[in-house]
């Protein structure tokens, strides 16, 4: 399974937000690219969903949260998917902004 250096890290990272907190810590030595970038991608998808789950239900009522928890899951299985097969592939949409804001993922 781990034929890419960083690959379980990069999978940890998708396992709720403490889970991408432990995989920044797990690749500050040594620094694997793979896992650095899925640790920005899962780390943006899990505090997007926390800040919209926490603000949103107000307004868009229940069905409106459960589309944000079904695009949470497709989110989350795309990135998996992406980090078991060894690709880099951007979230559509909102994946190059992970990239570029959060830089202090190491």
């Amino acid at each position: 399974m781990n034929k890419i250096p960083g690959q379980k890290i990069a999978l940890l990272a998708y396992i709720t937000i403490f889970g991408a907190l432990m995989a920044m810590s797990m690749n500050n030595e040594p620094q694997y690219a793979h896992a650095r970038f899925h640790t920005r991608q899962a780390f943006g998808i899990h505090l997007l969903f926390h800040a919209m789950v926490l603000v949103l239900p107000y307004w868009i009522g229940l069905y409106g949260l459960l589309a944000i928890y079904l695009i949470y899951f497709i989110f989350i299985a795309f990135g998996i998917a992406d980090a078991l097969s060894g690709k880099q592939r951007l979230l559509p949409g909102i994946g190059t902004y992970f990239q570029r804001w959060f830089t202090f993922v190491s």
